[in-house]
């Protein structure tokens, strides 16, 4: 089989994707050769795409997480061997491609119990609720949290890990179909439905106060409705812009004390030992079921595809490449 490696030759669309053979050169100092078995789409990657965030140089390799084993070692790599099975997420991006020389500090070690290709699809996304779920904001026991595309790829691991803290999840979804999916990961209440009134319904379901802590990973015009929903002195994250660009909000939204976060879970793992912990804490979630669902495997060949599905909204759960 011929490895493969897709190239973004500029921002833009998918027509900017280049399929071409890769040719591995052996791992350098202090680095591994993984190949991968499995690689994780995410939203993040329709925004390198985009140009929405932008990359140093074109062209560039996207993706942030795959999950695989290891071919070579490098000099002063210690702690894996080939034939382990391994994972990663994060930064630096680089992952849609066959086989992948990268740094072993951002390797983890993967379990048995944990599947290439549920590492794939859910790891980037467990440290992404480690980071909101228990770092951005303490949630625990009591705590009342909104959570946006709750049968989404990360919607439906923050719903899960937000109950096993004893969390009262509060979920949106767009049809009666997430709906169902997104009870069956542990919902306490779901609002249906695009045109839903969301503030309102928050509010009935809250006695009138509001969420302690929202999550809003649609961006555009939710973002205020987000804010809206949480109570006096809670807190709005802000995660993505699915629906479009998030537009200006003034700061009188903000009484009485509210806060308004917009975390990375990149600038959060630009730090090797803040990622490893956010790392070790998803892997250890993955064993326990905390996993998003998968929805659809494509070839990587078929890049173009898989972007354009994710780009639907349609699918719920994450959407893997395999090489």
């Amino acid at each position: 089989m011929t490895d493969r490696i897709i190239l973004l030759q500029a921002p833009g669309g998918v027509a900017q994707f280049r399929i071409e053979d890769q040719r591995s050169d052996p791992p350098g100092n202090g680095e591994i050769t993984i190949r991968h078995e499995a690689i994780g789409t995410n939203f993040l990657d329709i925004y390198h795409r985009q140009g929405i965030y932008p990359l140093p140089s074109y062209p560039a390799v996207i993706g942030a997480e795959a999950a695989g084993i290891v071919e070579a070692v490098g000099s002063d790599v210690a702690d894996f061997n080939p034939g382990d099975r391994v994972a990663y997420a994060g930064p630096p991006v680089g992952a849609y491609c066959s086989t992948r020389n990268i740094a072993s500090e951002k390797v983890i070690r993967l379990p048995d119990a944990v599947s290439f290709q549920t590492a794939a699809s859910s790891l980037l996304k467990g440290m992404t609720a480690y980071m909101l779920l228990e770092k951005i904001y303490d949630v625990r026991e009591g705590s009342t949290v909104l959570i946006h595309a709750a049968a989404g790829g990360l919607g439906s691991i923050l719903v899960r890990w937000a109950k096993s803290l004893n969390a009262s999840v509060i979920g949106t979804v767009s049809t009666s179909e997430k709906a169902s999916r997104a009870a069956s990961y542990g919902a306490d209440h779901l609002i249906v439905g695009r045109e839903a009134d969301i503030v309102a319904e928050v509010k009935r379901l809250t006695g009138g106060i509001g969420v302690d802590v929202a999550y809003d990973g649609i961006g555009g015009d939710m973002l205020l409705k987000t804010i809206r929903s949480v109570r006096p002195f809670g807190t709005a994250v802000t995660i993505g812009q699915a629906a479009g660009p998030v537009p200006p909000v003034a700061v009188e939204e903000l009484r009485p004390g509210k806060s308004l976060c917009h975390p990375s879970i990149m600038a959060w793992c630009s730090d090797i030992g803040r990622y490893r912990d956010a790392a070790q804490a998803a892997i250890r979630a993955l064993e326990t079921g905390i996993v998003a669902e998968i929805a659809a495997e494509y070839a990587l060949a078929d890049v173009a595809r898989a972007h354009e599905e994710m780009e639907t909204g349609r699918a719920a759960g994450s959407i893997l490449l395999i090489p």
